[in-house]
C-alpha cells in the first residue's frame, strides 16, 4: 500500500480539496460532493479501507469488502471516464489525515459512534492546520434534530414520528443534488493505484450481490408481497441503501408515489439512525434500563445451533441457513430468528446483534441494533415482553407452503433433521417467568 501513500503524497497538493467517500458510494445525487464540486475546483475523491474497522473483521473473504471493492471500481472508471481518478489509501483515518494538507475535506455525516468520535477527530486535526473540514446529510432524509416533539425531545416511538416526518416532508427535501453540473471541478489527474483485496488482507467472496436496480413492480406490491420469503416481494435494495450506491431521495420520491408501506420502511430507517444520535449507548445498553436486569441463560451450544441453522424449528433453520449463505434474511423471518433466539432460547440480544453484524451485507448499526432490541423488547417501540413468536403459527401464515423452508432445509423430513432445541409452550412460560421476575 506504499504506492497508495505515495500518489497521495503527490496528488494532496495544498490546492486540491478531498471529498472522503464512505457510506454514499455513487456519484450522483450525492450531498457532499455536490457542495465540493460547486465551492471548489481540483476536486478530488478519495477513500479510506479504515483499518480500525478492518482488524475487526474475523473473516478474511468478508463479503462487504467484496462488496465495496466492486463499487469503488464502478466510481473509479466513472471517475477516470471524466478525466479525473479516485485516491484509495488504508489505514487509520485520524493518523493519515494528520499526513494530508489539502485545501479543504468535504464529506457526508455518518451516525455511529465510532464515526463521530472518528470525524470528531479528524475535524480537529484539521481545523489545527486551518483546513476546513465539512459535512453534509446524504444517507437520510431527516436526521437528528429535524423531527422532533413539539417539547424539543426526540421521539422515542415510531408512529408519532412517522405522522411528524410526513408532516415535515416538502419536496425540497427529495431534491435530487446535481453533480453533474460541476463535474468538470474534478482534478484533471491520470489513474491512481488500486489496491487490490489481498494487498488490503481479504479475499474476493463468492457471495452474489443483488442488483442495483430499482424494481418498481416490487414497490408496487410491496405492502400485499413483503412479508412471504419464497416470492420475491422486497426489493433487496438494503445493501446499496447501506453503503449509498443508490440515493434515498430518490428511493422515498418513488415511494411517496407508488406505496406507502415501503415509505414507512424507509422512515424506520431515519427513525434508528434518530435513536442512535440522540441515545448512543444503545450501542451495548438496553434502550430500557430495565431489560440488563435480565438474566440470559447464554447456552453456548445453544447458540451454535441457532447460528448454524440446526434449532429443530425449520422456520429458524432456513433462516440461518439463508444468511450464512448469502449475507441476506428476509425482514419476516429476521424477526422470527430474533425472537426465538431472545425469548425461547433466553440468550442475550446482544449475541444475536453481533452474530448478525458478522454476516448482514446490508449490516447498519441502528437498524440492527433497532431491530434486535424490538425483538427482545428492550427498545424504543418495542413489542411487548410477553408477545412470543410462535415458529409454527410463523410458517403456517408466511410459508404456508413450506417453499422457502425446503429450500434451505431439504433434509426437513429426515432422520438428519434434529428435534426442537426446546418445546415452544415451555420457552414461553420460561421466558414470561424470567422476564417479569426481571422487569418487577
Amino acid at each position: 500500500m506504499k504506492s497508495s501513500l505515495l500518489a497521495a503524497a503527490r496528488a494532496v497538493t495544498p490546492s486540491v480539496t478531498l471529498f472522503w467517500f464512505r457510506r454514499d458510494l455513487r456519484l450522483q445525487d450525492n450531498a457532499g460532493l455536490y457542495y465540493a464540486l460547486k465551492e471548489n475546483k481540483d476536486v478530488l475523491p478519495v477513500f479510506i479501507f479504515d483499518t480500525t474497522i478492518l482488524d475487526t473483521l474475523e473473516d478474511k473473504d468478508d463479503a462487504r469488502l467484496t462488496f465495496i471493492h466492486q463499487s469503488l471500481e464502478i466510481l473509479k472508471q466513472q471517475l477516470e471516464e471524466l478525466g479525473s481518478s479516485l485516491l484509495i489509501l488504508h489505514g487509520d483515518p485520524v493518523e493519515l489525515y494528520k499526513k494530508l494538507n489539502p485545501k479543504a475535506v468535504y464529506t457526508n455525516h455518518d451516525y455511529e459512534p465510532y464515526a463521530r468520535a472518528r470525524d470528531q477527530r479528524v475535524k480537529e486535526i484539521l481545523e489545527a492546520k486551518d483546513i476546513a473540514f465539512r459535512t453534509y446529510k446524504d444517507q437520510v432524509i431527516f436526521e437528528k434534530d429535524e423531527v422532533l416533539k413539539d417539547d424539543g425531545k426526540p421521539y422515542t416511538i415510531f408512529t408519532p414520528y412517522s405522522r411528524k416526518w410526513k408532516a415535515a416532508m416538502k419536496p425540497f427535501y427529495l431534491k435530487s443534488y446535481p453533480t453533474e453540473k460541476y463535474t468538470r471541478h474534478l482534478l484533471k489527474t491520470t489513474p491512481l493505484p488500486f489496491p487490490t483485496l489481498k494487498d488490503l488482507g481479504f479475499v474476493p467472496s463468492t457471495i452474489e450481490f443483488p442488483e442495483r436496480v430499482v424494481k418498481k413492480s416490487i414497490v408496487e406490491k410491496y405492502d400485499t408481497q413483503r412479508n412471504f420469503p419464497a416470492i420475491r416481494g422486497t426489493t433487496r435494495l438494503s445493501v446499496h441503501l447501506r453503503f449509498g450506491t443508490v440515493s434515498i431521495r430518490k428511493l422515498a420520491v418513488l415511494a411517496r408515489q407508488k406505496n406507502e408501506v415501503w415509505l414507512n420502511e424507509l422512515i424506520w430507517r431515519d427513525f434508528y439512525h434518530m435513536i442512535l444520535w440522540h441515545f448512543p449507548e444503545v450501542e451495548t445498553k438496553a434502550f430500557k434500563p430495565a431489560y440488563d436486569r435480565i438474566v440470559w441463560r447464554n447456552n453456548a451450544d445453544e447458540f451454535d445451533a441457532w447460528c448454524h441453522g440446526q434449532t429443530g424449528y425449520p422456520i429458524v433453520d432456513a433462516g440461518m441457513r439463508e444468511l450464512n449463505t448469502t449475507g441476506f434474511m428476509h425482514n419476516r423471518v429476521r424477526m422470527v430468528v430474533a425472537s426465538f433466539l431472545t425469548k425461547h432460547l433466553l440468550i442475550d440480544w446482544r449475541w444475536g446483534e453481533a452474530y448478525f453484524a458478522k454476516k448482514l451485507l446490508d449490516y447498519d448499526m441502528a437498524a440492527n441494533n433497532g431491530g434486535w432490541q424490538w425483538a427482545a423488547g428492550s427498545g424504543c417501540d418495542a413489542a411487548p415482553y410477553f408477545r412470543v413468536f410462535n415458529p409454527h403459527l410463523q410458517t403456517e401464515k408466511f410459508d404456508k407452503d413450506m417453499t422457502y423452508i425446503r429450500k434451505w432445509v431439504p433434509e426437513l423430513d429426515t432422520q438428519e433433521y434434529p428435534k426442537p432445541i426446546v418445546d415452544h409452550a415451555f420457552a414461553r412460560e420460561r421466558v414470561l417467568r424470567v422476564y417479569k421476575e426481571a422487569l418487577g
